[in-house]
Parts: structure tokens; sequence; C-alpha cells
């Protein structure tokens, strides 16, 4: 059975291969015996020989599988399990035959092959008829179902894949590997295995490592892949097809390879019998019988070989071997392969390689340190391969200057972008006796010989960006060191790299190989788009000298490329700075350097491109500036050991603070001499090396140091000084060597050569080459080669007290003749990485292991004298953790005493025990295994067993242990767990101890949820075993309290699952409860600088001892959150940032010692107060009330100060400027206050020369601070540019000047007010004011007093825009000062009047009206400029007829008419001012609104009875004075509705219609009143009544009839003391044109007649102005008033002022005496004061005198008769009825309406 199977499948069944009946077993058996015949293999073929089962055969019978379709090869047990797989019995020859009948299990197999060829067949024609049957519709729906199913299949795992695919991402694994087969000639084959693997692998299928191309041969190969699920097919197999076939998968994550054998046979007599037939190999790494090609073997002999050589930087250097091939063919060329380190070299101008026919050559052609390391010369045939490896060390070449540093290797350029590359390369091992000061990086233009310098200042990390690229270009680089002495040598040339993105390079095109130029094929353009922000910026990578940044480019970036601009701040400000301003970079890295050193910046990237700039990126996190990879701690112990004459294995342990370790440099001294050579010049990773080229005899003593890109360590301490003189049995012959450990899967090929042979490697190039020596000369016997295939699997790797890193021995023990020497195994070393990657086996490792007689021991004790160190003693107490049907875990216990160096592995042992007797001992393991328990497979179930075990350490291999109890090998199959094992005491006190183990292998039925601990006195009965806790615990470790002084314990552990408690483990060892002299606790302690810290002391300490800190006890290998110190006996773990994280119980073990060790609980109040201590402790710092600042003094000094809270007066400051010390002098005056603190440097300028970083550096005693301020680019020309500034204001002020410049100020009053403050002014001087270039006269005399000059504008508007300036100035100089008030400025202006204006503003208040509902608010100054928007609802009003806004004088109004419902809701008035404005609202909802609905339907019910109701429009007079016998007609006009009712009354008496008295009401609107004839009974009171449903009015007049005196043709107007007009008796009445009367009453006294008012309802609305009612076009009086006089200065069409009613009488010409009566918004005439009665009684006698002196005038001219006027209708009369009638709606006044929203007197 192949070792190859992985360890979680040796439990399963379908895997295991040896789970058979006993009857196919025996069959099988007698066919393979009968058939050797036909084949060259002897007898031993078959011990490797496994059969595949068929379970289906029981021992009792033949139990077929019923009803079976057709035949399978899967092989089921009785519950349709699938178990193993199935080999047919093929029907042999007659001798076959004959020979299977010789025994019954013979019989049995024939009768059941029998039966199965007859089932088969039936079922085979059953089936064939039952298919026949099917209908196409069923064909069509299971394949449709199939498809259905796979389907839903395959998007089920593409969903659970996409569910968190970086958990899911692993690198590829074999579930099943492909099985090797051996076929006959024309058979087909079929290779298969299964993968899984995230994201899915890529699957490659190869043949001798040359993959296959089915393409290439049609029908030959068939490949497969389904479900991960991967075959390859093989038809029609010939000898061509004999070869190993390997499958690699590969994806993101990583590679696999699984390999399979193919051996081709042909049918007996087709060849030569006396070839051996092809066979598998029987072990792994190495073969009992070479291969065949044909029938023809080639041996292949390498002689001449080359050795370890020796070269010096420039040299050249020729490796060759000769190579002997048997038999020899004419035109057979071998494969040459050279490789260097497991990298298989190709050739190029470093290296050539020459194939002669005979011999091989490798030449370098021009030597460097990067050609140093193990060459290997693989020389590859059809048969196989052979190899031979040797050592090349390359020293430096002599330096140009004495004492300069060698020069730096490895230069490689990774992550190449567009402008951008890192540089990388290894420190050198030579510093030339000075610390290397950093090193120079140089690039050169491929193409091109000129070298330019990419960093000013030398660089000490060992890696530098390099930005300022050229896109499309190539470069190669190279580095040179420098120190004190001078400058290295140059380093080998990197290779040429491209300037260009990484994505674009397949697009683009590839280089030209004779410049190295990028071939750049441009885009066509496209319409601009903004690119978006950059995403995922980091921090990639960050030193004290420079900072990475990484981004992605934003998905909106457009089609054009874009490009970058960076920004910086420092952390915890808002200050962005772009860094580069100049060049925008092109790669989306970026690399910043002149950074602060300690200071935290932050980072952030925008986008540009032909269209702009875009948005910036999310920022980075705070990073400080300074190195993040510290330089790795010194290696440990080293050891040297003896190898040859000239060479000396050199092994140390590896530095356990390395990260990103590169490797290790050794040097070399001869005792006393005190020089130091390298004896390695190229680091080297392993922690063992054989140093060459020593002188024999001579006593050397060594060291090492480790090397990363931060640095290179100190030293460690130097070794025990060793004589160079060759070891018993040989050496190892080259330079590197591998470390113990590791059982990884190998990439190295099997070869057909003979045993211990070099293998060497053909498979990745970063996996290192091993090496062997041939020794086959030199090793004449050997032990016994069991062929045993096992291969060991460790458990657990690393233990307690066990070195991980010291080297392996081999398990012989060396004797003193040479036939023991000859037998003895060759120590093979190989390095540390290579080892654990690597799974070589080689048969001779362990020759003489199993050879355990007395005289071995002897040899062994002979050895170890030799060696000054002994072997381990044996272990004991083996016991066995699982098992299973073909292997066995097994645990034993570490020895009593394990030598004088730390155990490095352990060997096992099995052997069969027969009947009671015990076999021969055979090797379960090759290579060592570090842990103390191991799984022996591949045994035979049911067979009894037997083990052993060896220890090793440096000093050799132990003697066996005593051979173990005798176990069965049976399957487990309980349902409990397994026991626990590796049991271990530690801490152990009077009182108390703590037990720790390891988890049972075996988990039973489910997994192991708790244990429990068992306790009894060490002489005590079984019976008196008791548990310790009643409650299972789930962890790995307990203390045991209560222990009894002096008393000696055992203990065992139990486990458990839902089982049950399984079997207890083996006891430990007596354990006395004692506390030991000089034990020690851990102690916590805080030091003065706040570092908290566990310390453990160790007084009985050796050389050999160390300090193993763990928590929860777990050892903490590589521990991030704490630093481990061992300085002597104490050991010292510091916590780097204590945190809860940090909570635990903390252990310290001292190996090499009689178990010192103690812990430590740190729970969280314990953690709670070391904090609170350290705090107290901590002094870092002197601190800081303020951090270094700049500011600005008189005269544009600069001043630089800070002040520290508390320093002494031993306080010393150190002023540095730009990494260089300053001190008083001319250009810097200090001054350091030690009592307050203060520190301050003053310069009297700021020049060009003082850009740069100033810092301040404090120190007092032990505590120190420094504090540092920045002045480059933009901040130091800004700085500059204000002190600049300040001088100038200095000069400026020593004449008159503005203290504070022109500016303005709104007043409350809305008045702007220009103001400024002037200083220095003397009497003579003179302030001028200017505006546009204009002055301004300001009539205030200028006072200078207060030092303010102001100039107010009232009523400010746009005419007042523009730029006013003052003028300050006298004999010592003048001052300007300057406003501008245009364009944005007189907008700001205006929008802080309009913010005065809108503060002045009172709230919104609801007003009803007869319209509707009226909002209003006053301001106390309105601008035409002010905008001001109304809103409902916060929405904007949109305005309407119905909705209007308006001003009236400052009042802003906003009138609703007719409101509904959805005018309810809350309004706003907001006042715009340019910033966030004001509102005034009100909320027209609820009651408000119903209250003022409810007012508005009462005003507007009084407004239409009002407007409705009956009344005399006018036409009456107060008085009429007639003579007798004349006729009176008078007409009024009646308005209402409906028509008034209309009555005429003589003293209060109703009149009726006669002759006499005409009483006439036409058209509803004239009513006439005639007297046919006057007479003296007809004087009296006449009233006019009119009445209708809204009111009555009335409307009265006095008639004084005279008597008649003739007609003198003149009629005599004459005045009484009251002012009633009479008319005289003889007077003609004369025509007269009445003209428009005016709306503006002249106020009279009361007269005599006074038209009598029905009461109306009041009108609320004092904005509505209404003027007198008009007088009809058409009436006709016979007697008649004097005309009225309207003053100049008003018009006829003038409204009533508002304060105003024209309730008195107009007086009117005779000719037209109709009277005007006003109707009055009030229900009462308003009365004048006795002051406006007097005015208005000397005015009317004024007029009345007037007009009838006028009138007079006119009538001596012409006599006029007396006419009647009559009504003419609607057509009017120029002449006789003159217009009189006035609006009875008011004019609009422009003041008080806004064109939005208008205002109408419905009256």
């Amino acid at each position: 059975m192949s070792g190859s199977i992985p360890f979680y499948q040796k439990h399963h069944r379908h895997y295991d291969r040896g789970y058979r009946s006993r009857e196919t077993e025996s069959a099988i058996s007698q066919y393979q015996q009968k058939s050797s015949s036909y084949s060259s293999q002897s007898s031993k073929s078959t011990k490797g020989i496994r059969a595949a089962t068929y379970t289906s055969l029981e021992e009792g019978g033949i139990s077929p599988l019923p009803k079976r379709a057709k035949p399978t090869y899967l092989a089921m047990d009785k519950e349709n399990q699938i178990i193993g797989y199935v080999v047919p019995i093929f029907r042999g020859s007659h001798e076959f035959q004959s020979g299977l009948s010789d025994t019954e299990e013979a019989r049995r197999a024939k009768e059941s092959a029998g039966y199965l060829a007859r089932r088969d067949l039936f079922s085979s024609g059953v089936e064939s008829e039952r298919t026949e049957y099917k209908s196409r519709r069923t064909v069509m729906r299971e394949s449709a179902e199939r498809i259905s199913l796979s389907k839903r299949i395959h998007e089920n795992e593409e969903y659970h894949k996409r569910l968190n695919e970086d958990s899911l991402m692993h690198t590829p694994e074999f579930v099943t590997t492909p099985r090797s087969h051996t076929v006959w000639e024309k058979q087909c084959v079929r290779l298969h295995c299964t993968i899984s693997g995230w994201p899915e692998p890529r699957v490659v299928w190869y043949k001798n490592n040359v993959s296959i191309d089915p393409m290439s041969k049609p029908g030959k190969y068939k490949l497969e892949s389904t479900y991960n699920v991967h075959s390859l097919e093989i038809n029609r197999c010939d000898f061509d097809d004999t070869a190993q076939y390997r499958v690699s998968a590969m994806n993101s994550k990583g590679e696999n390879s699984a390999f399979a054998s193919v051996v081709v046979k042909r049918f007996k007599g087709e060849f030569d019998e006396s070839v051996p037939s092809p066979r598998l190999q029987s072990r792994k790494y190495g073969f009992e019988a070479p291969c065949l090609e044909y029938g023809v073997k080639f041996e292949t002999h390498i002689v001449e070989k080359f050795g370890v050589s020796f070269g010096r930087e420039g040299e050249t250097l020729s490796l060759g071997c000769s190579v002997i091939i048997y038999p020899s063919l004419q035109r057979f060329q071998p494969e040459i392969e050279w490789y260097r380190d497991d990298k298989q070299l190709v050739p190029s101008k470093w290296v050539q390689t020459h194939w002669s026919g005979d011999r091989a050559t490798l030449t370098l052609t021009h030597l460097n340190k990067e050609d140093e390391g193990l060459y290997t010369l693989r020389v590859i045939t059809k048969s196989g391969f052979e190899t031979h490896s040797a050592y090349v060390f390359v020293r430096d070449a002599d330096g140009e200057v004495a004492g300069a540093p060698g020069a730096p290797l490895d230069v490689f350029c990774q992550d190449a972008n567009k402008d951008y590359v890192i540089v990388t390369w290894k420190q050198p091992a030579v510093d030339g006796g000075s610390a290397i000061l950093g090193y120079f990086v140089d690039r050169c233009e491929v193409g091109t010989t000129h070298w330019s310098q990419c960093n000013d200042t030398p660089v000490k990390f060992a890696r530098f960006p390099v930005t300022g690229l050229v896109e499309g270009r190539s470069y190669v680089f190279r580095v040179r060191a420098v120190n004190k002495a001078g400058m290295s040598h140059p380093s080998r040339v990197s290779e040429p790299v491209a300037a260009m993105d990484p994505a674009d390079r397949t697009r683009k095109g590839a280089s030209a190989p004779w410049t190295g130029q990028i071939i750049v094929t441009e885009e066509e353009p496209v319409e601009g788009v903004v690119p978006g922000r950059p995403c995922d910026l980091t921090v990639i990578e960050a030193t004290k000298n420079y900072v990475v940044l990484s981004w992605k480019p934003p998905g909106d970036k457009g089609h054009e490329g874009v490009m970058y601009y960076v920004e910086k701040c420092v952390s915890g400000t808002d200050s962005w700075q772009r860094v580069n301003t100049e060049i925008p970079v092109k790669s989306p890295r970026f690399a910043l350097f002149d950074l602060a050193e300690g200071k935290s910046y932050c980072f952030r990237v925008r986008c540009c491109n032909s269209a702009g700039v875009g948005e910036p990126s999310d920022p980075t996190e705070a990073t400080t500036v300074g190195d993040k990879l510290d330089i790795p701690s010194a290696p440990g112990r080293v050891v040297p050991t003896r190898n040859t004459d000239t060479s000396v294995v050199v092994s140390w342990e590896g530095s356990r603070e390395a990260k990103e370790l590169v490797g290790y440099y050794i040097e070399n001294s001869i005792v006393g001499s005190n020089t130091w050579e390298p004896s390695n010049n190229k680091p080297v990773k392993g922690t063992r090396f054989v140093c060459h080229g020593l002188t024999t005899g001579e006593s050397y003593v060594f060291r090492v140091r480790a090397v990363n890109a931060a640095g290179i360590s100190e030293f460690s301490q130097e070794s025990e000084a060793i004589e160079v003189k060759a070891a018993i049995g040989g050496g190892i012959l080259h330079g590197v060597c591998l470390e113990s450990g590791g059982n990884g899967v190998g990439l190295t090929q099997h070869s057909t050569c003979g045993v211990g042979r070099h293998v060497a490697p053909h498979s990745s190039a970063d996996t290192p080459l091993t090496c062997l020596a041939n020794v086959s000369a030199r090793v004449e016997g050997g032990g016994q080669n069991t062929g045993h295939k096992g291969h060991p699997i460790a458990l657990n790797e690393g233990k307690q007290g066990e070195s991980q890193g010291a080297p392996e021995p081999a398990r012989g023990q060396d004797t003193e003749t040479s036939k023991q020497v000859a037998n003895s195994s060759i120590e093979l070393v190989m390095p540390n990485h290579i080892q654990k990657e690597s799974a070589i086996e080689f048969p001779e490792i362990r020759k003489s292991s199993v050879n355990s007689s007395t005289e071995q021991e002897k040899a062994g004790e002979r050895e170890r004298g030799r060696r000054g160190s002994a072997s381990p003693a044996p272990p004991y107490g083996i016991n066995v953790l699982e098992c299973v049907r073909d292997a066995m875990v097994l645990a034993w216990k570490q020895p009593t005493f394990i030598g004088g160096a730390d155990i490095t592995g352990y060997f096992v042992d099995y052997r069969e025990v027969i009947d009671g007797v015990p076999g021969k001992w055979h090797e379960a393991n090759i290579r060592s295994i570090s842990d103390r328990a191991y799984r022996v497979s591949e045994l035979k179930e049911n067979m009894l067993y037997q083990f052993q075990v060896r220890a090793a350490n440096m000093a050799g291999v132990g003697i066996p242990s005593i051979p173990s109890e005798i176990f069965k090998c049976e399957e487990w199959t309980i349902a409990v767990p397994g026991p626990p094992h590796d049991l271990q005491v530690q801490e152990v006190r009077k009182d108390s101890l703590v037990l720790l183990w390891k988890p049972p292998v075996y988990q039973g039925r489910d997994l192991v949820n708790g244990y429990y601990i068992d306790i009894k006195e060490a002489e005590a009965d079984f019976e008196m075993w008791r548990g310790v806790n009643e409650k299972a615990t789930d962890k790995t470790f307990m203390k045991i309290k209560d222990l009894k002084e002096g008393e000696t314990y055992v203990f065992r552990v139990r486990a458990q699952n839902k089982a049950g408690v399984g079997k207890a483990s083996e006891p430990t060892e007596p354990v006395v409860a004692v506390t030991k002299p000089g034990t020690a606790e851990i102690v916590v302690n805080v030091d003065d600088d706040g570092v908290i810290s566990l310390n453990f002391e160790c007084s009985n300490l050796t050389a050999d001892s160390k300090f193993v800190w763990s928590k929860n006890y777990m050892e903490m290998t590589e521990p991030e959150r704490m630093t481990m110190e061992t300085k002597g006996n104490k050991s010292k773990a510091i916590f780097n940032t204590p945190s809860e994280d940090d909570l635990g119980i903390y252990s310290c073990f001292v190996t090499h010692t009689d178990g010192a060790s103690s812990s430590y609980t740190l729970s969280e109040e314990a953690l709670k107060e070391l904090l609170k201590v350290s705090h107290d402790h901590k002094f870092p710092i002197i601190p800081l009330k303020t951090e270094l600042a700049v500011e600005l003094l008189e005269k544009g000094r600069v001043r630089f100060w800070l002040q520290a809270e508390k320093i002494s007066a031993n306080g010393k400051v150190e002023y540095v400027f730009n990494d260089n010390m300053v001190s008083q002098g001319e250009k810097y005056k200090m001054n350091f206050d030690k009592n307050t603190g203060i520190i301050e440097m003053f310069l009297e300028s700021l020049g060009k020369e003082d850009e740069g970083t100033f810092t301040f550096q404090l120190q007092d005693g032990k505590a120190t601070n420094q504090s540092s301020l920045v002045l480059i680019g933009d901040v130091f020309k800004q700085l500059q540019k204000e002190s600049e500034f300040q001088r100038k204001e200095w000069h400026r002020k020593q004449g008159p000047h503005f203290v504070e410049y022109l500016g303005y100020e709104v007043t409350p009053e809305c008045c702007v007010r220009l103001k400024c403050k002037v200083g220095n002014m003397k009497k003579d001087s003179v302030a001028l004011w200017y505006k546009d270039g204009r002055e301004v006269k300001v009539n205030e005399k200028l006072d200078f007093s207060e030092g303010v000059l102001t100039l107010e504008i009232t009523q400010i508007s746009k005419k007042d825009a523009g730029v006013y300036e003052v003028v300050l100035k006298d004999d010592r100089g003048k001052d300007t000062s300057t406003l501008n008030l245009t364009d944005q400025g007189f907008k700001d202006l205006m929008n802080q009047v309009f913010s005065v204006i809108a503060n002045s503003s009172t709230p919104l208040k609801i007003q009803s009206t007869e319209e509707g509902i009226r909002l209003y608010s006053f301001v106390s100054y309105y601008n035409d400029e002010l905008h001001v928007t109304w809103h409902h609802k916060d929405a904007a009003i949109a305005f309407t007829e119905r909705i209007k806004s308006g001003v009236v004088g400052e009042q802003l109004w906003l009138q609703i008419s007719e409101p509904t419902e959805k005018d309810k809701g809350k309004y706003a008035i907001e006042f715009f001012d340019g910033k966030g404005g004001l509102r005034r609202t009100v909320e027209l909802a609820g009651q408000a609104f119903d209250d003022a609905y409810a007012e508005f339907q009462r005003l507007k019910a009084a407004a239409i009875a009002e407007r409705n109701r009956a009344r005399v429009a006018g036409g009456l007079p107060d008085v009429v004075t007639i003579q007798e016998g004349k006729a009176l007609n008078l007409t009024c006009n009646i308005s209402g509705d409906p028509v008034p009712e209309v009555t005429w009354l003589k003293n209060e008496r109703e009149m009726v219609s006669d002759d006499h008295y005409i009483l006439k009401f036409e058209s509803g609107k004239f009513a006439s009143f005639t007297i046919t004839g006057v007479n003296t009974a007809d004087s009296g009171k006449y009233s006019i009544l009119v009445k209708n449903k809204y009111g009555t009015e009335s409307g009265d007049f006095t008639l004084n009839t005279i008597e008649n005196m003739g007609d003198f043709g003149v009629v005599s107007y004459l005045a009484d003391a009251d002012g009633n007009v009479t008319v005289g008796p003889t007077t003609p009445v004369p025509t007269c044109h009445s003209t428009k009367p005016s709306t503006r009453p002249i106020p009279t006294t009361p007269t005599t007649v006074t038209p009598t008012q029905t009461p109306t309802p009041t009108n609320p609305n004092p904005q509505n102005k209404t003027t007198a009612s008009p007088t009809p076009e058409n009436q006709t009086i016979t007697a008649s008033t004097p005309p009225t006089q309207i003053p100049e200065n008003q018009s006829p069409g003038t409204p009533t002022p508002q304060n105003q009613t024209s309730d008195t009488p107009i007086l009117q010409h005779p000719a037209n005496p109709t009277s005007s009566i006003s109707n009055a918004s009030t229900p009462q005439p308003s009365t004048p004061t006795p002051g406006e009665k007097s005015a208005n009684n000397s005015v009317d006698k004024t007029v009345l005198k007037d007009s009838v002196e006028g009138l007079l005038s006119a009538l001596e001219a012409e006599a006029v008769e007396p006419i009647h006027h009559t009504d003419h209708g609607d057509v009017p009369d120029s002449t006789t009825a003159p217009e009189t009638t006035s609006s009875s709606e008011p004019e609009p006044n422009p003041e008080e309406t806004t064109p939005a929203l208008e205002t109408a007197n419905e009256d």
C-alpha cells in the first residue's frame, strides 16, 4: 500500500484497500504466485501487492448483490455503502486453473467467479430488453431532469462560494490522488483524481514533466473535468506510454501536484524473458530495478565531478563533469539541466552551458555574489536521471577605496507601474570595518549608458521607491553601499523593468528587445468626464525616510487616462496640503519623502484629467512616520560540528524576533587572531551551514548575524572553538544543510539510479534543492532493506523543552572498525525551509538503526565520549492512542535523560508477533518526528505488533526503548473517546500544581466536550482513584489545589463526549507536593517608564536552559502583544499595549531544570490597577503647554516659541534648523526663561535660506522632548509674505494711517454708515472722501479726537453703488483706504440692509375684511429692492386674482379673497438677506381661521347691505328761495337694490301727486318734484323718503317763497349770517354750464337744510376711501346757488382725503343747482373742530364773494330768462345738462397698490 494517502483519509473505509475477504485475498495471492513465471520478478514483488476488496464475498459463502443492473467495479457493504474497488478475476492459462483447484479456497473462488459471470450475462440481457421499451418521452424527461439537477447543484455551489469567498479560498488539495497502473499493450488506462480548492484550480496533466496536449495526438488522450473530478484517459497504450504522469492543480493561493506511474507490459513471448519486466518502484525515493525503454537500460555515471569552488567578483568560473552513458548510442543526447539553489538556470550573458557529447560544462562569465549557491548538474535519460551537486563561494572584489563595503546583491524590481517602481536588494556581508551608512540607487534607461542617481541622501532600508519614471520606457537599476571610508562597487544590474500599468501590458504590446521601449497605442479622444474618487487608499509601507501609498483608480474615470494629486495633512488638523503640486503622478502608487519623523499624517488622493479635478478620496488612518520593520534580534547559540578536513558544519538557533527574514551571514575566525572572515556572501535561510575553505588543524570560532530589509542584526555569541578535522564516516559535501523535521510533500522526482545517489529536483523553482552525497563507493555493506513504504505523519509539531531548530542526526552510531564505518549511516543535513517542505526519504538514513546490539551501545558510548555530549536515554511508556484496520497511533514518554542537547526527534520501529514469536524489526519512519505521538501505517489487520522508540539529538540516535506490550491491530469501534496523552506537571508547590495534557487522538462517535482529572496517592491501590473535578472542564489544563505537603501523587485524565467517558490516560510519574528551595514566582513590575512586565527568575539554570512563556498554557512563539527579554537567569515578558485582550493566565517554564515554572493570572481588576500604576509612573517626556509655534512681531520680526509646563534649573535647550545646530548670534536671538518655561528664538526677517524645519530639543535629566515646526512650500511663502507686510505696515503707521480700514455698518433705522478708524493724526491732517473718483463734500467738521470718520447714506438705493475712498494726508505722508460697493460688494451691503429690515418686522397678524382675510406685517423701513416671499405650508405662493400681496407704506400684506378650507395652514413671510433669511409665521387654522372667517362673513354681509340699501344719491339743495308764480322743478338720483319705494313729504306729511305737485319716479333712478306755480303756501320743509329691505334714507330741502318784485334782469344773491344764499326776485336766471364737481368738498358751515340719513353698518376697512355720490347728468332746477370754486392745486378728479367726508352741501351754479350729498363710510358725518370751522367760514365767504361778483358782471352784459332744465334721457346736452357726476370708485393710489395685487372699492 502506498504511503501517499492523506492522514485524514486513512479512517475512510473507501480508501482502506486492506479491507477485503480472506477468500479473495487468498485467490489473488495464488494467482500471483502462478503468474510469476511469466516475468523476471522474484517472489519479493508479492509483498507490496495489494488487491482491491470485494466485500460481497463473505466468509460463509457467496453473497452476490441482488438485481445488479450492470457490472460495476465498486465494492458495497451490507448497507450499500461504497467501501472499495473490485479487481476483476481474469481467466488465465490452463496452468493457472489447475493451480487453483489444489485448494478449497481456489475452488470457492472459481465458483464465485463463474456465478458472477453468469449473473452479469443474464443482467446485461435483461437490461438491454428493458432499454428497448423505454419511450422517447421518458428518455427526454430523464435527460431534462438530469440537466435541471446538474444546474441546481452548480448554482447552489456558486451561491455558497459567493457568500464568503475569502473564507473559502485555499490552495488546491487532492481529495483522491491518481493511482499507478500496470496494463497490457493496446489496452486503455484511466487516471483520475478529485481536487478541491477555491478559486477553482486550473488542472494540467504532464507526462515526464512535459504537458499533455490532446490535440497533438487526436484520439490518444482524453481529458475530462466534471465536478472537481479530473481524469486522463490514454487509449491503446504502447511502450511510449510507460512514464511517470503528474497532475498539477494551481490557483491564486498556490499549487499542488500528485504523481502516478503507468507501466505498459507486453504479452509473453513478445520480448526477451531474460530482461526483467518493468515494475513500480518499491520505495518512494529509491528503485530496486531501473526502468526499461524498449528493452534498453541506460546507466548514467558522472565522473570527474566538480567540487566546492571559490571565486571572486568579476572573475570567470567554469564547472564541468564528464558523463558516461551506457550503452553508448549514436545520435542519442541526454537532457542536461543546471540548477542553482533549486532554480533552473537558463543561458544568459551571465551563464553559459555546453554539452560536448561526454562532458557538461557551466561557465559563469562574470561572477557576482548572486552566483553563490549550490550548483546541481542533472543528466536525464529515458531510464531516469543522475545528479551531482557542489557549492560555489564568491568573494567580494577588492574595493576601489580601502575600507569600503562590499557591493549589495540581488537587486530586484517589484510593483512596477507607470511612473513608479520599488527596488529591493540584500545587504552585503562585508561592511569594510565600519557601519554602512546607507545605499544609493542608480537607474539607467535601457538602450543608453547614462546612470543617474535616484536618491540624494543614502537610505538605510534595503528597499526604495523610485518615482518620476517615463511611462513606456524600460529601466535597469543598481545599488551602491557607502560607509565613512567610501563607496562600494555597484551591484549587478537588475532585470529590465517597463514603466507601465501591469494591467495594460498585454493590451499595449511587449518591449522592443533592443531598447526596451514599450509600444504604446493611443486611444481615440472622447468627450472628457471628470473622474470620480479613488478608492481603497492605504499605506502599504512606512519608514522614517518615506511613506508609500497605494490606491485603486476610480470606476468612473472616462476613456482617457487619469493622473493623481496626493494631499497630506497633519493628524488632528484639517489643513490639507498638495504634495505633488507641479507634476501629477500617473501610477496608483506614490512615495512621500521629507516627512517629519514621529509625526502622524493623513493622506488623500484626487484624480484629474482634461475635464477637471475630481473629488478627493476618503483619507487614510493616521500614520506615524517611522520604521515599522525592526532589525532582527541576534541569533542564538552557535554549535560547530566537525565535517571534513577543510570544512565545519555550523548550526545555530534562529532569531526569535525576525520579521521578513532574508537569511543569515556566518563569519569565522582563527582562535586568537581577532580577524573575522565571511563564510558566505549570500544570505542563507537555514540554521545550518557548511563552512568550507578552512585550514586543517586550526581552531576556529564562529558567529552569525541575521538579515532583513531593515538591516543586519547584532552578532550572536561566539561559538566554542573547534579544530578543523574530518569526522568519522565522512562529512557533508555541500554548503547548505537542512534541519530535521518536516513531512511536507516533496517535489523531487523519482529516478532509476542506485541507492544513495543524489536526487535533484525538477519542479517549482521556489522549492529548494535537496542534496545527498553519493556514498555508494564508500558503503560496502548495509542494513537490511525492508522495503517498508510507510509515510511518516507527525500529529503535532513542536514540544516544550525540545528544540525545533537543532539538526537531525543519523540513527546509527559510528564504530571504530572500518566495517562499522561502512555500515554506519550518513548524516544528511538539509536547510530547514527545504526539509519542512520536502518529504524525501532515503533508505540509507536508517541502515543500521535497527541493529540494537550491545556492540552498538558500546559504539554509541565511545562516540559520545568523542563528541563531548551524550545521546538521549530511551523513551518509555509506549501505549496506543488509536487503532484502525491497518494503522495504530502510538504515544510514549520523554526520556528521563535527554543527553547533552535537546531532543530533535524520535524514530519508531515495529515488528510482528506470530504465535508469540517476535519477528524482525522494521522502520516505521525514516525521517525523525518531533512529537511524542506517531501513526504507524500499513499494518495488517488482526495482527499482533510490538514497538520500540529511539530518541535523537545532536549527539546522535539513542538506544531503543524496551519493546512495548503486544498490541493487536484491529479497528476501535467504541463510542466513547480514547485516552488523552502527553500528561505534564508544572508549577509544583506544597499545596498545588498544574496538570497539562493533550486531547485524545480517537474522538469516538462524537467530539470531545470535556475532561475529568483523577488523583490518588502514589502508593495507594488502584481503587483509590478519585475525581478532582465534579464538572467536566473544556480546557486542556487544570490547577489542582488542596494537596498535602510532602505527599506523593499520580494523576490521570479521562475524556468524555456525548456517548460517555472514555478510557483513562496513562498515569503521570509520581509527583511530590513540595515547594523546592529557590522556587520563585512570577512578579509583576511597573518601571519608571510605566512599562508593565511579568518577571521570572530561576536560580538553577543550566547552559541549555530556556525560558518558555505561555498564555493559557499555549506557548507564545511569535507574540504580537508581548516582548520577551532574557538576561542571565531572569526573563521578562513586557506588555506592548496592555488591554482587555491580554487577560488570561501567563506562565513561564524553564527547560533543562527540575521543573522550574510559575504562573500569573491577569484578571480585569488586576489589569485596571496595573494601568493606573503605569499611568502614575509614566514621565516619558517633558510636558509642554504649547508646541513650537511661530508668530510675527512688530517690524515683521519672527518669533519661534514654546512653553514647557515644568522644567528645572538644569534644563537645556538645543536649537536646530534643518538638522544643523544654531546658536546665539547676529541672525538668531535666543531667550530661555526657566521660571515660566518659555523658550524663544527671534529672527529679524525671513529669507529664502530660512525655509526648512525648526526644532527645539529639550532635556531635563532623563526626560527629553522636542517640538518641530516645518516651514516649507506655501506655508513658508505665506509667513514670509506676512512678515514683509508687517514691516511695511510699521513704516505706514509712522504717518497718518488707518487703524481700521474703511467699512460700513447698517443702523437700526436702515441708514448705511461708512466709517473708518484713523490714528497718528495732527491738526493739519486732512481727510478727503471720494466716490467713483469724485470728491464728496462732507458738511461736518473733521474731528480726529475720537479717531473715527463716518459718512451716512440714508434711504440707500442703486444710485449709491460705487467705489468709496478716503485719503488721509499731511506733511508726513498719506494713506488710502478703499471700499468697493459695486457688484458683489453692493449686494452684500444691501443684504445687510435687508437683514435689518427683516429683523424690524413685526409678527404676522390676521385681519378680516369684506373681501376676505388679510395677513400683514409692519417694518420700520421699506426698500424697493427688498425681496419678500410668501409661503403657504412651506411652499411658495403662486399669486392669482384671488390671492394677492402688496405693500402700503411700511405694511406688507397678503390678501386672500373668498377663503376656503384649502387656505388653512401655516403662512410665512420670508425676507431675503443673502444668508439664511428671516421668517415670520402665523398659523391660519383651527380657531384662528374660524374666527377670521366668521368676521369676514359678517363684514361681507354688511358691505352688501351698505351697497344695496336705498339712498338718495344727490340732486336736492338744502334751501330753495323762489319768487311766487315761478315753477320749481327738482330732480334727484335714487339708488338701491331692490328698487326702493319713494315718498315725498311736506312738513312731515306725505304728499300726493296732483296738478300742482307733480311727483314722478322714473326708471327706478330719477325722482322729480315739480310745483307748477309756486305760491306762499308752498313754503315749508320738503322731504323725500326712499326705502327698501336694506334700509331707508331721506333727503330734505326748505322752500322759501318770496313775493314777485318784478323782473329787473338782475338776480341778487345774498347770504345771511349762516351762509344761506337768497336769490333776488328781479334777477333773471342765467344759463350756466356746470363743471364736474370736485371729489374733495370745500367745508362750509352747517346749513339749515340737511339731508337725513338712515344709520348703516360701519365700514371696518379704513383703507377704503369713498367720495360723494354722483349727481345725475341731466337735472333742471329753477333756482340755483353760486358755483363752487375749486382750488388751483386740486384737480377735479382728486379723491377725498381719508380723514374727510363730503357730507356738507356743495355750493353750485344756479344753472345746475344740484347738491352733492356724500355717503361717508361712517354712519355719522365728521364734525369739524372749532379751528376748522373758522377756517372754513373764512374760505366760504371769500369764495362766495368772488362768485357773486363774477356772476353779476356776467349778468350785466346779458339778461338771461329763467330756463327749466328737463331730463333728456340718456343723451346729455353739454349746454343744458352739464356732467355733474363723479365716480363712486376712487382713483387707485399707486402707493397703496402693486401690479400683483390691486384693491377696488365696491361702494
